[in-house]
Protein backbone atom coordinates (compact mmCIF):
# COMPACT_ATOMS: atom_id res chain seq x y z
CA UNK A 1 0.00 0.00 0.00
CA UNK A 2 1.27 3.03 -0.83
CA UNK A 3 -0.24 5.33 1.59
CA UNK A 4 0.57 4.49 5.28
CA UNK A 5 -2.40 3.76 7.36
CA UNK A 6 -2.76 2.90 11.02
CA UNK A 7 -4.50 -0.72 11.80
CA UNK A 8 -5.41 -3.48 13.82
CA UNK A 9 -3.49 -4.58 16.22
CA UNK A 10 -2.43 -8.49 16.95
CA UNK A 11 -3.38 -10.74 20.02
CA UNK A 12 -1.98 -14.00 20.95
CA UNK A 13 -3.03 -16.20 23.44
CA UNK A 14 -0.98 -19.69 25.17
CA UNK A 15 -1.87 -22.09 27.41
CA UNK A 16 0.53 -25.11 28.42
CA UNK A 17 -1.80 -28.26 28.98
CA UNK A 18 1.04 -29.46 31.15
CA UNK A 19 3.24 -27.93 33.10
CA UNK A 20 6.11 -25.71 32.36
CA UNK A 21 8.85 -28.61 33.56
CA UNK A 22 6.75 -31.14 31.29
CA UNK A 23 7.34 -29.46 28.57
CA UNK A 24 10.74 -28.02 28.52
CA UNK A 25 11.81 -31.78 29.29
CA UNK A 26 9.79 -32.66 26.17
CA UNK A 27 11.28 -30.41 23.74
CA UNK A 28 14.70 -29.42 25.72
CA UNK A 29 13.76 -25.71 25.57
CA UNK A 30 14.11 -24.08 28.46
CA UNK A 31 11.14 -21.73 28.07
CA UNK A 32 8.76 -22.94 25.40
CA UNK A 33 6.55 -20.92 26.73
CA UNK A 34 8.22 -17.67 26.18
CA UNK A 35 9.72 -18.96 22.88
CA UNK A 36 6.30 -19.40 21.59
CA UNK A 37 5.32 -16.59 22.78
CA UNK A 38 7.84 -14.82 20.84
CA UNK A 39 7.45 -16.33 17.94
CA UNK A 40 3.35 -15.97 17.65
CA UNK A 41 4.31 -12.21 18.13
CA UNK A 42 6.76 -11.97 15.90
CA UNK A 43 4.71 -13.45 13.17
CA UNK A 44 2.32 -10.30 13.22
CA UNK A 45 4.66 -7.82 13.60
CA UNK A 46 2.66 -6.05 10.96
CA UNK A 47 0.36 -5.35 13.18
CA UNK A 48 1.85 -3.63 16.07
CA UNK A 49 4.31 -0.52 15.90
CA UNK A 50 3.56 1.69 18.83
CA UNK A 51 3.64 -0.89 21.52
CA UNK A 52 3.73 -4.51 22.82
CA UNK A 53 3.04 -6.16 26.22
CA UNK A 54 2.59 -9.18 27.94
CA UNK A 55 1.67 -11.44 30.82
CA UNK A 56 2.98 -14.13 31.95
CA UNK A 57 0.98 -16.56 34.78
CA UNK A 58 2.13 -19.48 36.65
CA UNK A 59 -0.76 -21.44 38.53
CA UNK A 60 -0.93 -21.42 41.88
CA UNK A 61 2.24 -19.15 42.81
CA UNK A 62 3.92 -18.73 45.97
CA UNK A 63 2.36 -16.46 48.26
CA UNK A 64 4.42 -13.37 49.22
CA UNK A 65 5.77 -12.68 45.42
CA UNK A 66 4.48 -11.81 42.65
CA UNK A 67 2.13 -14.01 40.93
CA UNK A 68 2.60 -12.57 37.28
CA UNK A 69 4.98 -10.60 35.05
CA UNK A 70 3.99 -7.89 33.63
CA UNK A 71 5.86 -6.89 30.38
CA UNK A 72 5.07 -3.27 28.08
CA UNK A 73 6.95 -1.05 25.82
CA UNK A 74 6.30 1.98 23.96
CA UNK A 75 9.86 2.57 22.79
CA UNK A 76 10.84 3.21 18.99
CA UNK A 77 11.34 -0.77 18.77
CA UNK A 78 8.62 -1.75 20.78
CA UNK A 79 8.60 -5.48 20.13
CA UNK A 80 11.97 -6.14 20.09
CA UNK A 81 12.06 -4.53 23.86
CA UNK A 82 8.92 -6.77 24.62
CA UNK A 83 11.41 -10.10 23.20
CA UNK A 84 14.15 -8.70 25.34
CA UNK A 85 11.95 -8.35 28.14
CA UNK A 86 10.71 -12.16 27.67
CA UNK A 87 13.90 -13.74 27.20
CA UNK A 88 15.58 -12.23 30.37
CA UNK A 89 12.64 -12.28 32.95
CA UNK A 90 13.68 -14.56 36.15
CA UNK A 91 10.94 -16.76 36.57
CA UNK A 92 10.37 -19.84 33.66
CA UNK A 93 7.23 -21.75 35.30
CA UNK A 94 4.86 -19.86 33.89
CA UNK A 95 2.02 -22.06 32.13
CA UNK A 96 -0.49 -18.99 30.98
CA UNK A 97 0.96 -16.21 28.05
CA UNK A 98 -0.69 -13.47 26.79
CA UNK A 99 0.74 -11.25 24.34
CA UNK A 100 -0.06 -7.77 22.02
CA UNK A 101 1.07 -5.41 19.83
CA UNK A 102 -0.10 -2.18 19.86
CA UNK A 103 -1.65 0.28 16.28
CA UNK A 104 -2.74 3.00 18.60
CA UNK A 105 -5.86 4.10 16.55
CA UNK A 106 -6.03 6.79 19.11
CA UNK A 107 -2.78 8.33 18.54
CA UNK A 108 -1.89 7.31 22.05
CA UNK A 109 1.45 5.89 22.20
CA UNK A 110 2.82 5.44 25.62
CA UNK A 111 2.76 2.46 28.00
CA UNK A 112 0.10 3.20 29.75
CA UNK A 113 -2.47 2.52 26.82
CA UNK A 114 -0.44 -0.60 26.08
CA UNK A 115 -2.01 -4.22 26.32
CA UNK A 116 -2.29 -6.07 28.24
CA UNK A 117 -4.89 -4.08 31.04
CA UNK A 118 -4.35 -5.10 34.51
CA UNK A 119 -7.50 -5.32 36.96
CA UNK A 120 -5.49 -6.14 40.70
CA UNK A 121 -6.62 -7.87 43.40
CA UNK A 122 -5.60 -9.46 46.46
CA UNK A 123 -7.35 -12.61 45.63
CA UNK A 124 -6.09 -14.35 42.57
CA UNK A 125 -9.56 -15.13 40.77
CA UNK A 126 -10.45 -11.76 41.23
CA UNK A 127 -7.00 -10.73 39.18
CA UNK A 128 -8.12 -10.03 35.24
CA UNK A 129 -5.52 -9.38 32.57
CA UNK A 130 -7.24 -8.22 29.49
CA UNK A 131 -5.98 -7.98 25.53
CA UNK A 132 -7.24 -7.42 22.07
CA UNK A 133 -7.49 -6.96 18.51
CA UNK A 134 -10.29 -4.04 18.70
CA UNK A 135 -11.91 -0.63 18.23
CA UNK A 136 -15.25 0.00 19.88
CA UNK A 137 -17.87 2.79 18.33
CA UNK A 138 -19.78 3.31 22.08
CA UNK A 139 -16.45 3.79 24.53
CA UNK A 140 -17.76 7.17 25.41
CA UNK A 141 -20.83 5.32 26.00
CA UNK A 142 -19.21 2.66 28.43
CA UNK A 143 -17.51 5.42 30.24
CA UNK A 144 -20.24 7.84 31.34
CA UNK A 145 -22.03 4.25 32.63
CA UNK A 146 -19.30 3.13 34.53
CA UNK A 147 -19.26 6.32 36.33
CA UNK A 148 -22.79 6.40 36.54
CA UNK A 149 -22.40 2.87 38.24
CA UNK A 150 -20.74 4.47 40.95
CA UNK A 151 -17.15 3.22 39.53
CA UNK A 152 -14.18 5.64 39.25
CA UNK A 153 -12.52 4.93 36.13
CA UNK A 154 -8.73 5.77 36.05
CA UNK A 155 -8.95 6.11 31.64
CA UNK A 156 -11.20 6.79 29.33
CA UNK A 157 -9.41 3.72 27.13
CA UNK A 158 -11.60 1.22 25.93
CA UNK A 159 -8.97 -1.86 26.43
CA UNK A 160 -8.87 -0.50 30.37
CA UNK A 161 -12.91 -0.14 30.28
CA UNK A 162 -13.99 -3.35 28.62
CA UNK A 163 -11.45 -5.33 31.45
CA UNK A 164 -13.09 -3.22 34.10
CA UNK A 165 -16.80 -3.71 33.11
CA UNK A 166 -15.90 -7.15 33.02
CA UNK A 167 -13.85 -7.62 36.43
CA UNK A 168 -17.34 -5.95 37.85
CA UNK A 169 -19.42 -7.72 36.59
CA UNK A 170 -17.51 -11.19 37.58
CA UNK A 171 -17.74 -9.63 40.95
CA UNK A 172 -21.02 -9.15 40.82
CA UNK A 173 -21.63 -12.51 39.56
CA UNK A 174 -19.75 -14.20 42.76
CA UNK A 175 -22.01 -12.25 44.66
CA UNK A 176 -24.93 -14.11 43.36
CA UNK A 177 -23.43 -17.20 44.59
CA UNK A 178 -23.00 -19.34 47.42
CA UNK A 179 -20.40 -21.52 46.37
CA UNK A 180 -17.11 -20.32 44.74
CA UNK A 181 -15.80 -23.54 43.93
CA UNK A 182 -13.66 -23.89 40.68
CA UNK A 183 -16.38 -25.09 38.49
CA UNK A 184 -18.13 -22.08 39.52
CA UNK A 185 -15.17 -19.97 38.17
CA UNK A 186 -15.99 -21.10 35.20
CA UNK A 187 -19.74 -19.89 35.63
CA UNK A 188 -19.13 -16.77 36.47
CA UNK A 189 -16.77 -15.65 33.92
CA UNK A 190 -18.77 -17.00 30.79
CA UNK A 191 -21.75 -15.35 32.93
CA UNK A 192 -19.72 -12.36 32.73
CA UNK A 193 -19.24 -12.23 29.80
CA UNK A 194 -22.77 -12.98 28.47
CA UNK A 195 -23.08 -9.43 30.24
CA UNK A 196 -20.39 -7.10 28.70
CA UNK A 197 -20.52 -8.50 25.23
CA UNK A 198 -23.93 -7.63 24.04
CA UNK A 199 -22.90 -3.90 25.49
CA UNK A 200 -20.22 -3.40 22.85
CA UNK A 201 -20.44 -2.29 19.50
CA UNK A 202 -17.97 -2.65 16.97
CA UNK A 203 -15.39 -5.15 15.95
CA UNK A 204 -13.22 -7.34 18.69
CA UNK A 205 -11.53 -10.08 19.08
CA UNK A 206 -10.46 -10.34 23.26
CA UNK A 207 -8.25 -12.80 25.03
CA UNK A 208 -8.34 -12.61 28.60
CA UNK A 209 -7.07 -14.90 31.74
CA UNK A 210 -7.49 -14.70 35.57
CA UNK A 211 -5.49 -15.08 38.21
CA UNK A 212 -6.57 -18.41 39.63
CA UNK A 213 -5.76 -19.65 35.60
CA UNK A 214 -9.06 -19.91 33.79
CA UNK A 215 -8.26 -18.32 30.06
CA UNK A 216 -10.77 -17.19 27.31
CA UNK A 217 -10.87 -16.39 23.77
CA UNK A 218 -14.01 -14.27 21.87
CA UNK A 219 -15.04 -13.04 18.91
CA UNK A 220 -17.50 -10.22 18.22
CA UNK A 221 -20.87 -11.62 17.06
CA UNK A 222 -20.41 -10.57 13.51
CA UNK A 223 -16.63 -11.88 12.97
CA UNK A 224 -15.46 -8.67 11.81
CA UNK A 225 -11.87 -9.01 13.16
CA UNK A 226 -10.14 -12.32 12.99
CA UNK A 227 -9.32 -14.86 15.52
CA UNK A 228 -8.16 -18.42 14.59
CA UNK A 229 -6.83 -21.20 17.12
CA UNK A 230 -5.03 -24.76 17.62
CA UNK A 231 -5.67 -27.11 20.51
CA UNK A 232 -3.64 -30.06 20.99
CA UNK A 233 -2.47 -32.27 24.00
CA UNK A 234 0.50 -29.94 24.67
CA UNK A 235 -1.30 -26.54 24.12
CA UNK A 236 -3.97 -24.38 23.31
CA UNK A 237 -2.85 -21.08 21.40
CA UNK A 238 -4.86 -17.96 20.20
CA UNK A 239 -4.17 -15.31 17.67
CA UNK A 240 -5.40 -13.08 15.39
CA UNK A 241 -3.49 -15.14 12.11
CA UNK A 242 -3.33 -18.36 11.22
CA UNK A 243 -0.20 -18.23 9.60
CA UNK A 244 1.47 -17.04 12.90
CA UNK A 245 0.54 -20.40 14.52
CA UNK A 246 1.50 -22.24 11.78
CA UNK A 247 4.57 -21.18 11.75
CA UNK A 248 5.35 -21.41 16.09
CA UNK A 249 4.03 -24.69 15.92
CA UNK A 250 4.55 -26.56 12.61
CA UNK A 251 0.94 -26.91 11.55
CA UNK A 252 -0.53 -27.36 8.04
CA UNK A 253 -3.21 -24.99 7.34
CA UNK A 254 -6.44 -27.69 8.14
CA UNK A 255 -4.89 -27.75 12.06
CA UNK A 256 -5.86 -23.91 12.70
CA UNK A 257 -9.29 -23.55 12.65
CA UNK A 258 -11.09 -20.33 12.87
CA UNK A 259 -12.56 -19.00 16.08
CA UNK A 260 -16.60 -19.00 15.59
CA UNK A 261 -18.01 -15.27 15.99
CA UNK A 262 -20.04 -15.13 19.37
CA UNK A 263 -18.68 -18.30 20.74
CA UNK A 264 -15.80 -17.68 23.56
CA UNK A 265 -13.28 -20.86 24.06
CA UNK A 266 -12.67 -21.04 27.87
CA UNK A 267 -9.61 -23.23 29.00
CA UNK A 268 -10.22 -24.00 32.36
CA UNK A 269 -7.24 -24.26 35.17
CA UNK A 270 -6.52 -27.94 34.55
CA UNK A 271 -6.19 -27.44 31.28
CA UNK A 272 -9.75 -28.58 29.92
CA UNK A 273 -11.43 -26.61 26.93
CA UNK A 274 -15.13 -25.93 26.65
CA UNK A 275 -16.88 -23.57 23.97
CA UNK A 276 -19.75 -21.63 25.08
CA UNK A 277 -22.31 -19.50 23.02
CA UNK A 278 -22.13 -15.95 23.94
CA UNK A 279 -23.93 -13.96 22.11
CA UNK A 280 -27.12 -14.67 19.30
CA UNK A 281 -26.00 -15.33 16.14
CA UNK A 282 -25.77 -12.54 13.80
CA UNK A 283 -25.06 -11.73 10.04
CA UNK A 284 -21.12 -12.83 9.10
CA UNK A 285 -19.02 -9.45 7.79
CA UNK A 286 -15.71 -10.30 8.10
CA UNK A 287 -13.47 -7.41 7.66
CA UNK A 288 -12.39 -7.96 3.31
CA UNK A 289 -9.85 -5.36 3.69
CA UNK A 290 -8.34 -8.08 5.95
CA UNK A 291 -7.73 -10.32 3.09
CA UNK A 292 -6.69 -7.74 0.21
CA UNK A 293 -4.07 -5.53 2.90
CA UNK A 294 -3.63 -6.54 6.58
CA UNK A 295 -2.94 -10.17 7.11
CA UNK A 296 0.26 -11.89 5.84
CA UNK A 297 -0.24 -13.54 2.42
CA UNK A 298 1.74 -16.60 3.16
CA UNK A 299 -1.90 -17.70 4.75
CA UNK A 300 -2.83 -19.66 2.00
CA UNK A 301 -6.56 -18.77 1.89
CA UNK A 302 -4.91 -14.99 1.56
CA UNK A 303 -2.47 -15.78 -0.96
CA UNK A 304 -5.04 -17.42 -3.49
CA UNK A 305 -7.41 -14.53 -2.75
CA UNK A 306 -5.14 -11.97 -3.48
CA UNK A 307 -3.90 -13.52 -6.37
CA UNK A 308 -7.47 -13.56 -7.66
CA UNK A 309 -7.54 -9.82 -7.23
CA UNK A 310 -4.91 -9.34 -9.23
CA UNK A 311 -5.92 -11.70 -11.81
CA UNK A 312 -9.68 -10.00 -12.52
CA UNK A 313 -8.05 -6.94 -13.27
CA UNK A 314 -6.21 -7.98 -16.35
CA UNK A 315 -9.27 -7.68 -18.55
CA UNK A 316 -10.00 -4.26 -17.53
CA UNK A 317 -6.25 -3.18 -17.76
CA UNK A 318 -5.97 -5.03 -21.48
CA UNK A 319 -9.16 -2.97 -22.70
CA UNK A 320 -7.07 0.46 -20.89
CA UNK A 321 -4.60 -0.25 -22.92
CA UNK A 322 -5.59 -1.45 -25.99
CA UNK A 323 -4.38 -4.09 -25.91
CA UNK A 324 -1.00 -2.92 -27.31
CA UNK A 325 0.76 -5.51 -25.05
CA UNK A 326 3.47 -3.92 -27.17
CA UNK A 327 4.29 -1.01 -25.94
CA UNK A 328 3.07 -1.57 -22.24
CA UNK A 329 5.04 -2.22 -18.94
CA UNK A 330 3.50 -3.85 -16.12
CA UNK A 331 5.04 -3.43 -12.10
CA UNK A 332 3.41 -3.16 -8.59
CA UNK A 333 3.87 -1.08 -6.06
CA UNK A 334 5.78 -2.80 -3.26
CA UNK A 335 5.28 -4.93 -0.96
CA UNK A 336 1.67 -5.62 -0.21
CA UNK A 337 0.70 -5.59 -3.65
CA UNK A 338 3.29 -8.50 -4.46
CA UNK A 339 0.86 -10.95 -5.10
CA UNK A 340 -1.78 -9.67 -6.29
CA UNK A 341 0.52 -8.58 -9.32
CA UNK A 342 1.54 -12.39 -9.52
CA UNK A 343 -2.29 -13.06 -10.31
CA UNK A 344 -2.43 -10.29 -12.99
CA UNK A 345 0.26 -11.88 -14.43
CA UNK A 346 -0.92 -15.43 -14.29
CA UNK A 347 -4.32 -14.12 -15.92
CA UNK A 348 -2.38 -12.47 -18.93
CA UNK A 349 -0.60 -15.50 -19.61
CA UNK A 350 -2.92 -18.50 -18.98
CA UNK A 351 -6.25 -17.37 -19.78
CA UNK A 352 -5.63 -16.76 -23.70
CA UNK A 353 -6.01 -12.95 -22.47
CA UNK A 354 -2.53 -11.65 -24.15
CA UNK A 355 -3.29 -13.26 -27.39
CA UNK A 356 0.42 -14.74 -28.12
CA UNK A 357 2.13 -11.07 -27.53
CA UNK A 358 4.93 -11.08 -24.76
CA UNK A 359 4.28 -9.43 -21.55
CA UNK A 360 6.69 -7.32 -20.77
CA UNK A 361 7.15 -6.58 -16.49
CA UNK A 362 9.63 -5.96 -13.51
CA UNK A 363 9.99 -4.14 -10.66
CA UNK A 364 10.17 -0.71 -11.45
CA UNK A 365 9.62 0.71 -7.80
CA UNK A 366 11.71 -0.90 -4.62
CA UNK A 367 11.09 1.23 -1.35
CA UNK A 368 13.71 1.98 0.73
CA UNK A 369 13.51 0.51 3.98
CA UNK A 370 16.12 2.55 6.18
CA UNK A 371 15.38 5.75 4.11
CA UNK A 372 14.91 8.47 7.15
CA UNK A 373 15.27 11.86 7.03
CA UNK A 374 14.73 15.17 9.58
CA UNK A 375 14.93 17.78 7.26
CA UNK A 376 13.53 20.77 8.62
CA UNK A 377 13.02 22.85 4.86
CA UNK A 378 9.92 22.25 3.35
CA UNK A 379 11.13 22.55 0.18
CA UNK A 380 13.89 19.95 0.93
CA UNK A 381 12.01 17.92 2.69
CA UNK A 382 9.62 17.62 -0.25
CA UNK A 383 12.49 16.50 -2.37
CA UNK A 384 13.58 14.26 -0.19
CA UNK A 385 9.80 12.90 -0.12
CA UNK A 386 10.06 11.95 -4.09
CA UNK A 387 12.85 9.27 -3.36
CA UNK A 388 11.35 7.46 -0.79
CA UNK A 389 11.55 5.01 -3.31
CA UNK A 390 14.14 3.65 -5.58
CA UNK A 391 13.69 3.51 -9.67
CA UNK A 392 14.93 0.96 -11.97
CA UNK A 393 15.93 2.55 -15.58
CA UNK A 394 15.85 1.25 -18.38
CA UNK A 395 12.93 -1.10 -18.53
CA UNK A 396 10.38 1.66 -19.94
CA UNK A 397 10.35 3.24 -23.31
CA UNK A 398 10.33 7.07 -23.04
CA UNK A 399 8.25 8.80 -25.30
CA UNK A 400 6.67 5.53 -26.10
CA UNK A 401 5.50 2.83 -23.12
CA UNK A 402 2.21 3.01 -20.75
CA UNK A 403 3.20 1.78 -17.64
CA UNK A 404 1.11 0.04 -15.41
CA UNK A 405 1.34 0.17 -11.49
CA UNK A 406 -0.92 -2.34 -9.24
CA UNK A 407 -1.49 -0.90 -6.08
CA UNK A 408 -3.25 -3.22 -3.54
CA UNK A 409 -5.13 0.21 -2.27
CA UNK A 410 -5.62 4.00 -2.48
CA UNK A 411 -6.54 5.43 0.90
CA UNK A 412 -5.32 8.88 0.73
CA UNK A 413 -3.54 9.74 -2.48
CA UNK A 414 -0.72 11.71 -0.58
CA UNK A 415 2.03 8.99 -0.73
CA UNK A 416 0.96 8.28 -4.52
CA UNK A 417 1.29 12.52 -5.47
CA UNK A 418 3.74 13.11 -3.83
CA UNK A 419 6.83 10.35 -4.17
CA UNK A 420 5.17 7.81 -6.58
CA UNK A 421 4.33 9.72 -9.18
CA UNK A 422 6.59 12.10 -9.57
CA UNK A 423 9.64 9.31 -9.34
CA UNK A 424 7.66 7.13 -12.32
CA UNK A 425 7.53 10.28 -14.36
CA UNK A 426 11.32 10.29 -14.55
CA UNK A 427 11.31 7.25 -16.27
CA UNK A 428 9.47 9.08 -19.23
CA UNK A 429 6.36 6.74 -20.16
CA UNK A 430 3.60 8.37 -22.32
CA UNK A 431 0.94 7.38 -19.88
CA UNK A 432 0.53 5.97 -16.19
CA UNK A 433 -2.48 3.75 -15.41
CA UNK A 434 -2.65 2.96 -11.45
CA UNK A 435 -4.72 0.05 -10.89
CA UNK A 436 -5.89 -0.65 -7.17
CA UNK A 437 -6.62 -4.22 -6.57
CA UNK A 438 -9.59 -2.92 -4.35
CA UNK A 439 -12.42 -0.62 -4.66
CA UNK A 440 -11.90 2.75 -4.30
CA UNK A 441 -12.01 3.37 -0.10
CA UNK A 442 -15.29 6.01 0.21
CA UNK A 443 -16.15 5.62 4.18
CA UNK A 444 -14.65 6.03 7.23
CA UNK A 445 -13.91 3.13 9.37
CA UNK A 446 -14.23 2.59 13.10
CA UNK A 447 -14.01 -1.43 13.27
CA UNK A 448 -9.94 -1.10 13.63
CA UNK A 449 -8.48 1.00 11.07
CA UNK A 450 -7.38 4.87 11.43
CA UNK A 451 -9.38 6.19 8.83
CA UNK A 452 -12.59 8.17 10.87
CA UNK A 453 -12.53 11.24 8.96
CA UNK A 454 -13.89 11.94 5.80
CA UNK A 455 -11.87 14.93 4.59
CA UNK A 456 -8.91 12.06 3.99
CA UNK A 457 -10.49 9.96 1.81
CA UNK A 458 -9.02 10.48 -1.80
CA UNK A 459 -12.47 9.45 -3.22
CA UNK A 460 -14.59 11.57 -0.64
CA UNK A 461 -12.76 14.48 -2.56
CA UNK A 462 -13.63 13.52 -5.70
CA UNK A 463 -16.90 13.02 -4.87
CA UNK A 464 -17.10 16.31 -3.23
CA UNK A 465 -15.31 18.25 -6.62
CA UNK A 466 -18.15 16.17 -9.01
CA UNK A 467 -20.81 17.30 -6.19
CA UNK A 468 -19.99 20.91 -6.97
CA UNK A 469 -20.19 20.60 -10.57
CA UNK A 470 -24.08 20.08 -10.06
CA UNK A 471 -24.22 22.40 -7.64
CA UNK A 472 -25.45 20.66 -4.61
CA UNK A 473 -25.81 23.32 -1.81
CA UNK A 474 -24.77 22.83 1.68
CA UNK A 475 -28.29 22.19 3.22
CA UNK A 476 -28.81 19.43 0.34
CA UNK A 477 -25.51 17.93 1.84
CA UNK A 478 -26.48 18.19 5.41
CA UNK A 479 -30.00 16.63 5.03
CA UNK A 480 -28.03 13.91 2.43
CA UNK A 481 -27.07 10.50 3.07
CA UNK A 482 -23.76 10.03 1.81
CA UNK A 483 -24.48 6.87 0.37
CA UNK A 484 -26.76 8.73 -2.47
CA UNK A 485 -24.36 10.92 -3.59
CA UNK A 486 -21.75 8.58 -4.54
CA UNK A 487 -24.50 6.72 -6.52
CA UNK A 488 -25.14 9.90 -8.48
CA UNK A 489 -21.78 9.40 -9.78
CA UNK A 490 -20.52 6.19 -11.83
CA UNK A 491 -17.15 4.50 -10.41
CA UNK A 492 -15.69 5.85 -13.42
CA UNK A 493 -16.34 9.30 -13.35
CA UNK A 494 -14.89 9.14 -9.79
CA UNK A 495 -11.66 6.99 -10.89
CA UNK A 496 -11.44 10.30 -13.38
CA UNK A 497 -11.40 12.46 -10.87
CA UNK A 498 -9.11 10.60 -8.51
CA UNK A 499 -6.79 10.53 -11.17
CA UNK A 500 -7.04 14.31 -11.53
CA UNK A 501 -6.34 14.56 -7.63
CA UNK A 502 -3.11 12.72 -7.27
CA UNK A 503 -1.74 13.91 -10.63
CA UNK A 504 1.46 16.13 -9.10
CA UNK A 505 1.70 19.60 -11.12
CA UNK A 506 4.62 19.41 -13.99
CA UNK A 507 3.47 15.85 -14.38
CA UNK A 508 4.50 14.78 -17.80
CA UNK A 509 2.82 11.02 -18.31
CA UNK A 510 -1.05 11.19 -18.08
CA UNK A 511 -2.54 9.75 -15.69
CA UNK A 512 -5.42 7.37 -15.19
CA UNK A 513 -6.67 5.32 -12.88
CA UNK A 514 -8.79 1.83 -12.94
CA UNK A 515 -10.27 0.65 -9.25
CA UNK A 516 -11.57 -2.92 -8.33
CA UNK A 517 -15.24 -3.10 -8.82
CA UNK A 518 -16.79 -4.63 -5.38
CA UNK A 519 -19.01 -7.22 -7.25
CA UNK A 520 -15.51 -8.50 -8.17
CA UNK A 521 -13.61 -8.32 -5.20
CA UNK A 522 -16.53 -10.28 -3.41
CA UNK A 523 -16.41 -12.78 -5.77
CA UNK A 524 -12.46 -13.11 -5.67
CA UNK A 525 -13.26 -13.15 -1.35
CA UNK A 526 -16.48 -14.68 -1.48
CA UNK A 527 -16.39 -15.62 2.60
CA UNK A 528 -15.44 -11.74 3.74
CA UNK A 529 -18.69 -9.86 3.33
CA UNK A 530 -17.71 -6.69 5.57
CA UNK A 531 -16.93 -4.60 2.82
CA UNK A 532 -18.14 -1.06 4.45
CA UNK A 533 -15.10 1.11 3.47
CA UNK A 534 -16.78 0.62 -0.01
CA UNK A 535 -20.27 0.19 0.22
CA UNK A 536 -21.28 2.05 3.25
CA UNK A 537 -22.53 -0.64 4.25
CA UNK A 538 -22.05 -0.85 8.34
CA UNK A 539 -22.85 -4.26 10.12
CA UNK A 540 -23.49 -2.16 13.55
CA UNK A 541 -25.78 0.39 14.76
CA UNK A 542 -22.26 2.63 16.10
CA UNK A 543 -20.94 2.23 12.37
CA UNK A 544 -24.20 4.30 11.30
CA UNK A 545 -23.60 6.81 13.87
CA UNK A 546 -20.19 7.14 12.53
CA UNK A 547 -20.50 8.02 9.19
CA UNK A 548 -23.30 10.75 10.18
CA UNK A 549 -20.82 12.24 12.81
CA UNK A 550 -18.02 12.03 10.28
CA UNK A 551 -19.80 13.66 7.32
CA UNK A 552 -21.05 16.72 10.13
CA UNK A 553 -17.50 17.08 10.93
CA UNK A 554 -16.65 17.56 7.89
CA UNK A 555 -19.46 19.79 6.67
CA UNK A 556 -18.05 21.68 9.80
CA UNK A 557 -14.50 22.15 9.25
CA UNK A 558 -13.42 19.94 11.99
CA UNK A 559 -10.80 17.63 11.68
CA UNK A 560 -11.52 15.23 14.42
CA UNK A 561 -12.19 11.26 15.17
CA UNK A 562 -15.94 10.58 14.49
CA UNK A 563 -16.36 8.42 17.35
Amino acid sequence: MSDEIRHECAVALLRLRGSAAEQAEKCGCVDFGGTKLSLLLEKQHNRGQDGAGAVTLALSPEAGKPAYNELKSASERPLADLLSLLAKRRRMNETVFLGHLRYATYGKGDVGFCHPFVHKAARLERMLFLAGNFNLTNTRELFDAYVDAGEFPESTADGYLICEWLASYMLREEKEREDGGEQRRGEILVAALKKLLPRLDGAYTLCGMTGDGWSFAVRDGHGIRPGYFHVDDEVAVVASERSAIQAAFNLMPEEVRELVPGEAMVIAPDGEIDFVKILDPAERRECVFERIYFSRANDSDIHRERKALGAALAKPLLDAVGCDLENTFFSYIPNSAQVAFHGLLEALWTEGLAEGHPVRFGQIAVKDAKFRTFIADAAARREFYQHVYDVTYGLVRPGTDTLVVLDDSIVRGNTMKNAILPMLDRLGPRRIIVASSAPPICYPDCYGIDMSTLGELIAFKALVNLEKRTETDRGEWLKADIRTLYARHSQEELSEEIARLITPSGMRARVDVIFQTVDAMHSCCPNSTGDWYFTGDYPTAGGERVLKAALKNYLENRNERSY
